[in-house]
Protein backbone atom coordinates (compact mmCIF):
# COMPACT_ATOMS: atom_id res chain seq x y z
CA UNK A 1 0.00 0.00 0.00
CA UNK A 2 1.32 3.43 -0.98
CA UNK A 3 0.38 7.09 -1.23
CA UNK A 4 -0.84 6.66 -4.82
CA UNK A 5 -3.43 4.07 -3.81
CA UNK A 6 -4.58 6.21 -0.88
CA UNK A 7 -4.96 9.20 -3.25
CA UNK A 8 -6.98 7.11 -5.73
CA UNK A 9 -9.38 5.80 -3.07
CA UNK A 10 -9.78 9.21 -1.44
CA UNK A 11 -10.28 10.93 -4.79
CA UNK A 12 -7.45 13.43 -4.26
CA UNK A 13 -3.97 14.01 -5.68
CA UNK A 14 -0.82 12.32 -4.40
CA UNK A 15 0.54 15.70 -3.30
CA UNK A 16 -2.59 16.35 -1.21
CA UNK A 17 -2.05 13.05 0.62
CA UNK A 18 1.60 13.94 1.15
CA UNK A 19 0.69 17.36 2.57
CA UNK A 20 -1.90 15.82 4.86
CA UNK A 21 0.67 13.36 6.24
CA UNK A 22 3.55 15.80 6.60
CA UNK A 23 1.64 18.92 7.61
CA UNK A 24 3.86 21.00 5.33
CA UNK A 25 0.87 22.69 3.69
CA UNK A 26 -2.69 23.23 4.93
CA UNK A 27 -5.34 20.74 3.86
CA UNK A 28 -9.07 21.28 4.44
CA UNK A 29 -10.56 19.44 7.37
CA UNK A 30 -12.98 17.51 5.15
CA UNK A 31 -10.15 16.34 2.88
CA UNK A 32 -7.95 15.45 5.81
CA UNK A 33 -10.75 13.35 7.35
CA UNK A 34 -11.37 11.58 4.04
CA UNK A 35 -7.68 10.72 3.71
CA UNK A 36 -7.47 9.58 7.33
CA UNK A 37 -10.50 7.32 6.84
CA UNK A 38 -8.81 5.58 3.90
CA UNK A 39 -5.57 5.25 5.88
CA UNK A 40 -7.42 3.72 8.83
CA UNK A 41 -9.29 1.28 6.55
CA UNK A 42 -6.09 0.17 4.84
CA UNK A 43 -3.90 0.12 7.96
CA UNK A 44 -1.30 2.23 6.13
CA UNK A 45 2.04 2.89 7.85
CA UNK A 46 4.26 5.41 6.02
CA UNK A 47 7.74 4.18 5.13
CA UNK A 48 10.32 5.59 7.53
CA UNK A 49 12.55 6.89 4.72
CA UNK A 50 9.62 8.52 2.95
CA UNK A 51 8.47 10.07 6.21
CA UNK A 52 11.95 11.49 6.77
CA UNK A 53 11.97 13.01 3.28
CA UNK A 54 8.54 14.51 3.86
CA UNK A 55 9.15 16.19 7.20
CA UNK A 56 12.94 16.27 7.53
CA UNK A 57 12.89 14.04 10.63
CA UNK A 58 13.71 10.36 11.03
CA UNK A 59 12.17 9.95 14.51
CA UNK A 60 15.42 8.19 15.39
CA UNK A 61 18.25 9.23 17.70
CA UNK A 62 21.74 7.79 17.63
CA UNK A 63 23.45 6.38 20.72
CA UNK A 64 27.19 6.55 20.07
CA UNK A 65 28.52 4.17 22.67
CA UNK A 66 31.77 2.20 22.21
CA UNK A 67 32.22 -0.77 24.56
CA UNK A 68 35.26 -0.24 26.76
CA UNK A 69 36.64 -3.68 25.91
CA UNK A 70 35.32 -6.55 23.85
CA UNK A 71 31.92 -6.44 25.53
CA UNK A 72 29.51 -4.03 27.19
CA UNK A 73 29.68 -3.98 30.99
CA UNK A 74 26.61 -4.25 33.17
CA UNK A 75 26.60 -0.51 33.79
CA UNK A 76 26.87 0.22 30.07
CA UNK A 77 23.90 -2.05 29.38
CA UNK A 78 21.95 -0.15 32.05
CA UNK A 79 22.62 3.09 30.17
CA UNK A 80 21.59 1.58 26.82
CA UNK A 81 18.34 0.36 28.35
CA UNK A 82 17.59 3.70 30.00
CA UNK A 83 18.15 5.69 26.78
CA UNK A 84 16.02 3.28 24.75
CA UNK A 85 13.17 3.40 27.24
CA UNK A 86 13.25 7.20 27.54
CA UNK A 87 13.37 7.63 23.76
CA UNK A 88 10.36 5.35 23.31
CA UNK A 89 8.34 7.68 25.56
CA UNK A 90 8.94 10.41 22.95
CA UNK A 91 8.15 7.98 20.10
CA UNK A 92 11.79 7.88 19.00
CA UNK A 93 13.73 4.82 17.93
CA UNK A 94 17.39 4.38 18.92
CA UNK A 95 20.22 3.43 16.57
CA UNK A 96 23.30 2.14 18.43
CA UNK A 97 26.72 2.99 17.01
CA UNK A 98 29.78 1.44 18.75
CA UNK A 99 32.01 4.28 17.60
CA UNK A 100 35.14 5.26 19.49
CA UNK A 101 36.52 8.07 17.29
CA UNK A 102 35.04 10.37 14.67
CA UNK A 103 36.95 8.59 11.90
CA UNK A 104 35.04 5.33 12.52
CA UNK A 105 32.91 4.38 9.54
CA UNK A 106 29.92 3.72 11.78
CA UNK A 107 30.12 7.28 13.10
CA UNK A 108 30.56 8.76 9.63
CA UNK A 109 27.55 6.86 8.26
CA UNK A 110 25.46 8.11 11.15
CA UNK A 111 26.26 11.71 10.20
CA UNK A 112 26.81 11.59 6.46
CA UNK A 113 23.63 9.70 5.68
CA UNK A 114 21.59 11.61 8.29
CA UNK A 115 20.20 8.38 9.66
CA UNK A 116 19.29 10.08 12.93
CA UNK A 117 17.94 13.45 14.01
CA UNK A 118 20.46 13.83 16.82
CA UNK A 119 22.94 11.81 18.85
CA UNK A 120 23.78 10.94 22.46
CA UNK A 121 27.49 10.28 23.01
CA UNK A 122 28.87 8.10 25.79
CA UNK A 123 32.28 7.03 27.13
CA UNK A 124 33.39 10.63 26.87
CA UNK A 125 37.06 11.54 26.87
CA UNK A 126 38.38 14.83 28.23
CA UNK A 127 39.45 15.63 24.67
CA UNK A 128 36.82 14.02 22.46
CA UNK A 129 37.11 14.36 18.69
CA UNK A 130 33.59 13.02 18.16
CA UNK A 131 32.02 15.95 19.98
CA UNK A 132 34.37 18.37 18.23
CA UNK A 133 33.20 16.99 14.90
CA UNK A 134 29.51 17.20 15.78
CA UNK A 135 29.92 20.75 17.01
CA UNK A 136 31.77 21.76 13.83
CA UNK A 137 28.94 20.52 11.59
CA UNK A 138 26.22 21.82 13.95
CA UNK A 139 24.75 18.36 14.48
CA UNK A 140 22.43 18.19 17.55
CA UNK A 141 24.03 16.11 20.28
CA UNK A 142 24.09 15.53 24.02
CA UNK A 143 26.89 13.81 25.93
CA UNK A 144 26.63 11.60 28.99
CA UNK A 145 29.88 12.78 30.54
CA UNK A 146 31.87 16.02 30.27
CA UNK A 147 34.88 17.01 28.24
CA UNK A 148 37.65 19.15 29.74
CA UNK A 149 35.83 22.23 28.38
CA UNK A 150 32.11 21.55 28.68
CA UNK A 151 31.03 25.18 28.31
CA UNK A 152 28.49 25.75 25.55
CA UNK A 153 27.66 22.05 25.08
CA UNK A 154 24.69 19.96 26.16
CA UNK A 155 25.53 17.22 28.67
CA UNK A 156 24.52 15.09 31.62
CA UNK A 157 27.40 14.27 33.94
CA UNK A 158 28.27 12.36 37.06
CA UNK A 159 30.64 14.19 39.42
CA UNK A 160 33.24 11.42 39.64
CA UNK A 161 35.70 13.79 41.33
CA UNK A 162 33.34 14.55 44.21
CA UNK A 163 32.08 10.97 44.47
CA UNK A 164 35.52 9.36 44.64
CA UNK A 165 36.50 11.96 47.24
CA UNK A 166 33.37 11.17 49.25
CA UNK A 167 34.34 7.50 49.31
CA UNK A 168 37.80 8.41 50.61
CA UNK A 169 36.38 10.63 53.36
CA UNK A 170 33.92 7.91 54.36
CA UNK A 171 36.76 5.40 54.80
CA UNK A 172 38.99 7.92 56.57
CA UNK A 173 36.17 8.72 59.00
CA UNK A 174 36.08 4.99 59.81
CA UNK A 175 39.78 5.08 60.69
CA UNK A 176 41.28 3.62 57.51
CA UNK A 177 44.74 5.01 56.79
CA UNK A 178 46.04 2.76 54.00
CA UNK A 179 43.69 2.66 51.03
CA UNK A 180 43.94 1.42 47.43
CA UNK A 181 42.15 2.91 44.42
CA UNK A 182 41.10 0.57 41.61
CA UNK A 183 40.34 2.34 38.35
CA UNK A 184 39.10 1.20 34.94
CA UNK A 185 41.51 -0.48 32.45
CA UNK A 186 44.81 1.26 31.79
CA UNK A 187 44.06 1.92 28.13
CA UNK A 188 40.98 3.95 29.11
CA UNK A 189 42.96 6.02 31.59
CA UNK A 190 45.66 6.70 28.98
CA UNK A 191 43.01 7.63 26.42
CA UNK A 192 41.69 10.29 28.78
CA UNK A 193 38.34 8.74 29.65
CA UNK A 194 36.59 11.34 31.73
CA UNK A 195 35.28 9.07 34.50
CA UNK A 196 38.66 7.38 35.00
CA UNK A 197 40.59 10.65 35.02
CA UNK A 198 38.23 12.61 37.23
CA UNK A 199 37.74 9.70 39.64
CA UNK A 200 41.51 9.39 40.04
CA UNK A 201 41.82 13.15 40.64
CA UNK A 202 39.10 13.08 43.31
CA UNK A 203 40.66 10.11 45.09
CA UNK A 204 44.19 11.54 45.03
CA UNK A 205 43.20 14.99 46.31
CA UNK A 206 40.98 13.65 49.09
CA UNK A 207 43.65 11.18 50.22
CA UNK A 208 46.19 14.01 50.40
CA UNK A 209 43.77 16.12 52.44
CA UNK A 210 43.39 13.30 54.95
CA UNK A 211 47.07 12.37 55.02
CA UNK A 212 46.46 8.80 53.89
CA UNK A 213 48.89 6.25 52.49
CA UNK A 214 47.50 5.18 49.13
CA UNK A 215 48.28 3.20 45.97
CA UNK A 216 46.42 3.40 42.67
CA UNK A 217 45.75 0.57 40.21
CA UNK A 218 44.14 0.00 36.83
CA UNK A 219 42.09 -3.14 36.37
CA UNK A 220 40.38 -4.96 33.53
CA UNK A 221 36.58 -5.03 33.39
CA UNK A 222 36.11 -8.60 34.62
CA UNK A 223 36.25 -10.67 37.81
CA UNK A 224 39.49 -12.46 36.91
CA UNK A 225 41.26 -9.11 36.55
CA UNK A 226 39.72 -8.05 39.85
CA UNK A 227 41.19 -11.10 41.61
CA UNK A 228 44.64 -10.43 40.13
CA UNK A 229 44.45 -6.76 41.10
CA UNK A 230 43.47 -7.62 44.68
CA UNK A 231 46.44 -10.00 44.92
CA UNK A 232 48.72 -7.16 43.78
CA UNK A 233 47.22 -4.74 46.31
CA UNK A 234 47.87 -7.06 49.26
CA UNK A 235 51.31 -8.02 47.94
CA UNK A 236 52.38 -4.39 47.52
CA UNK A 237 51.09 -3.35 50.96
CA UNK A 238 49.69 -6.08 53.24
CA UNK A 239 48.59 -3.38 55.71
CA UNK A 240 46.02 -2.02 53.26
CA UNK A 241 42.59 -2.10 54.91
CA UNK A 242 40.27 -0.65 52.27
CA UNK A 243 39.78 0.08 48.60
CA UNK A 244 37.76 2.47 46.46
CA UNK A 245 36.79 1.39 42.96
CA UNK A 246 35.16 2.67 39.79
CA UNK A 247 35.23 -0.84 38.34
CA UNK A 248 32.02 -2.69 39.13
CA UNK A 249 32.79 -5.52 36.70
CA UNK A 250 35.78 -6.51 38.86
CA UNK A 251 33.86 -6.57 42.15
CA UNK A 252 33.43 -10.33 42.25
CA UNK A 253 37.18 -10.77 41.86
CA UNK A 254 37.93 -8.38 44.71
CA UNK A 255 35.63 -10.26 47.05
CA UNK A 256 37.03 -13.64 46.00
CA UNK A 257 40.59 -12.45 46.50
CA UNK A 258 39.82 -11.11 49.95
CA UNK A 259 38.20 -14.39 50.94
CA UNK A 260 41.23 -16.34 49.71
CA UNK A 261 43.49 -14.06 51.74
CA UNK A 262 41.43 -14.62 54.88
CA UNK A 263 40.18 -11.02 54.95
CA UNK A 264 36.61 -10.68 56.20
CA UNK A 265 34.53 -7.84 54.71
CA UNK A 266 34.05 -5.47 56.46
CA UNK A 267 35.73 -6.58 59.72
CA UNK A 268 39.22 -6.82 58.20
CA UNK A 269 38.82 -4.93 54.92
CA UNK A 270 36.35 -2.36 53.62
CA UNK A 271 35.27 -1.96 49.99
CA UNK A 272 33.43 1.00 48.47
CA UNK A 273 33.25 2.90 45.20
CA UNK A 274 31.15 4.41 42.44
CA UNK A 275 29.02 1.69 40.80
CA UNK A 276 25.47 1.01 39.66
CA UNK A 277 23.08 0.31 42.52
CA UNK A 278 21.90 -3.06 41.27
CA UNK A 279 25.52 -4.29 41.08
CA UNK A 280 26.27 -2.94 44.54
CA UNK A 281 23.36 -5.00 45.84
CA UNK A 282 24.34 -8.14 43.90
CA UNK A 283 27.49 -8.86 45.95
CA UNK A 284 27.67 -10.22 49.51
CA UNK A 285 28.04 -8.25 51.68
CA UNK A 286 26.27 -5.54 49.72
CA UNK A 287 28.52 -2.70 48.65
CA UNK A 288 28.55 0.70 50.29
CA UNK A 289 28.69 2.92 47.21
CA UNK A 290 27.80 6.10 45.42
CA UNK A 291 25.16 4.55 43.16
CA UNK A 292 25.41 5.55 39.50
CA UNK A 293 21.90 6.72 38.51
CA UNK A 294 22.00 5.22 35.00
CA UNK A 295 18.23 5.36 34.49
CA UNK A 296 18.03 9.02 35.50
CA UNK A 297 21.03 10.01 33.41
CA UNK A 298 19.71 8.26 30.31
CA UNK A 299 16.32 9.90 30.73
CA UNK A 300 17.83 13.36 31.24
CA UNK A 301 20.03 12.96 28.15
CA UNK A 302 17.03 12.07 26.00
CA UNK A 303 15.03 14.96 27.49
CA UNK A 304 17.82 17.39 26.61
CA UNK A 305 18.23 16.04 23.08
CA UNK A 306 14.50 16.21 22.33
CA UNK A 307 14.42 19.75 23.69
CA UNK A 308 17.37 20.66 21.49
CA UNK A 309 15.68 19.15 18.43
CA UNK A 310 12.33 20.84 19.08
CA UNK A 311 13.81 24.21 20.09
CA UNK A 312 17.13 24.67 18.27
CA UNK A 313 17.64 28.20 19.59
CA UNK A 314 17.58 27.18 23.25
CA UNK A 315 20.89 27.94 25.05
CA UNK A 316 22.96 24.90 26.05
CA UNK A 317 21.78 23.10 29.18
CA UNK A 318 23.38 20.49 31.42
CA UNK A 319 22.96 18.44 34.60
CA UNK A 320 25.76 17.46 37.01
CA UNK A 321 24.70 14.72 39.42
CA UNK A 322 26.37 13.72 42.68
CA UNK A 323 24.29 11.07 44.47
CA UNK A 324 25.02 10.42 48.15
CA UNK A 325 26.84 7.30 49.31
CA UNK A 326 24.39 4.49 50.06
CA UNK A 327 25.55 2.89 53.30
CA UNK A 328 25.36 -0.89 53.04
CA UNK A 329 27.43 -3.67 54.61
CA UNK A 330 30.87 -3.58 52.96
CA UNK A 331 32.49 -0.84 55.05
CA UNK A 332 33.24 -0.63 58.74
CA UNK A 333 35.78 0.64 61.26
CA UNK A 334 39.32 -0.68 61.07
CA UNK A 335 39.22 -3.98 62.96
CA UNK A 336 41.68 -6.25 64.65
CA UNK A 337 41.83 -8.69 61.76
CA UNK A 338 44.94 -9.96 59.96
CA UNK A 339 45.73 -6.64 58.25
CA UNK A 340 49.29 -6.74 59.54
CA UNK A 341 50.01 -10.16 58.09
CA UNK A 342 51.18 -10.75 54.53
CA UNK A 343 48.73 -12.90 52.55
CA UNK A 344 49.92 -16.27 51.39
CA UNK A 345 49.80 -15.39 47.68
CA UNK A 346 53.49 -15.45 46.85
CA UNK A 347 54.31 -13.33 43.83
CA UNK A 348 51.17 -12.06 42.03
CA UNK A 349 50.31 -13.79 38.79
CA UNK A 350 50.47 -10.51 36.83
CA UNK A 351 52.90 -7.92 38.27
Amino acid sequence: MNIGEIARRAGVSRSTVSYALSGKRPVSEDTRRKIQQVIDELGYQPNASARALANGRTSTIGLVFPPAGNHYTGMQLDFIGSVTEAAAAYDYDVLLSPSGVDSDRSFQRLLGERRVDGAILMEIRLQDDRLDHLTAVDFPSVTIGRTARPEGSWWVGLDHTALAAACVHHLADLGHRRIAFVNRPEQLLRAGYESAQRGLDGFTKAAAERGLTVRTYCCGDDATSGLTCLERILYDDPATTALVTLNEAALGGFYRGLAQAGRHVPRDFSVTGVVAGRWAEAVTPQLTAADVPAEQMGRLAVDLLVQRLDHPETPARNHLLAPPISLRASTGPVGAGPADLAPDFGTPTHP
